[in-house]
């Protein structure tokens, strides 16, 4: 069974902000062309269209963070990495349009 959690956007940024989270902990799934347009410092950018490529690159250790633009792609990586066994895994519900919302972004 699929199981991973979702985390408000709020909570999101306040663990990004407090330094809690390492780069290798926040997955962004948006395509280079969304990343250019906006992104946090912190994350490490997988595009969608190549991750299944790059997804063994993603810990097993530590807790992931999984991004997108509105939550939808995001949800079915987390679903997808769930499915092969990676556990510890966390949707950002919302995307980087409510992310950015928050920091006074304008995303979409």
């Amino acid at each position: 069974m699929a199981e991973w959690s979702n985390i408000k956007p709020e909570s999101f940024l306040e663990l990004v902000k407090s330094g809690q989270l390492t780069d290798d902990q926040i997955i962004d799934v948006r395509e280079q062309e969304e990343w250019n347009f906006y992104h946090l410092e912190q994350g490490t950018l997988m595009p969608l269209s190549t991750f299944e490529e790059s997804s063994e690159q993603i810990s097993t250790e530590k807790p992931v963070y999984v991004i997108c633009a509105h939550g939808v792609r995001s949800s079915a990586v987390c679903r997808y990495l769930s499915e092969r066994g990676y556990g510890n895994l966390t949707n950002v519900v919302g995307g980087m349009a409510a992310v950015s919302s928050l920091e006074g972004f304008q995303y979409d």
